[in-house]
């Protein structure tokens, strides 16, 4: 925990999204009071994406982030506005295409178990 997942477009394979993640993971730690060591991000590349009726023209990306339970609706709020504000740090516009960035932080099930070795 926390457990992170970015979907992205691939047609923003030409982010460093490892870069992202890097600095996203103090962000985390400092906003929702998480460990750095137990960040772990994910990152997984759409094959098709559609936006309305158009195939073409956007590009996606959706960042969750998946803590314990127990944090307010106003510091997920906050690490969701965070996320948006380092996207648009990493994602430059670009002409023709509309960015659809978004960012969730959601409460893990509490079936949530895990282990390290």
């Amino acid at each position: 925990m926390p457990q992170i997942t970015i979907d992205h477009s691939g047609s923003l394979d030409h982010v460093d999204w490892e870069a992202f993640a890097v600095e996203l993971h103090p962000v985390i730690v400092e906003t929702a009071a998480a460990r750095i060591e137990a960040c772990k991000t994910r990152v997984a590349r759409t094959e098709e994406d559609v936006v309305g009726a158009e195939a073409a023209g956007h590009a996606i990306v959706h960042v969750t982030i998946a803590l314990l339970a127990g944090r307010s609706d106003e510091t997920k709020a906050k690490l969701t506005e965070a996320v948006l504000d380092l996207l648009r740090k990493y994602i430059e516009p670009e002409d023709g295409v509309t960015l659809h960035a978004s960012a969730e932080v959601r409460d893990l099930d509490p079936s949530y178990r895990q282990f390290d070795r």
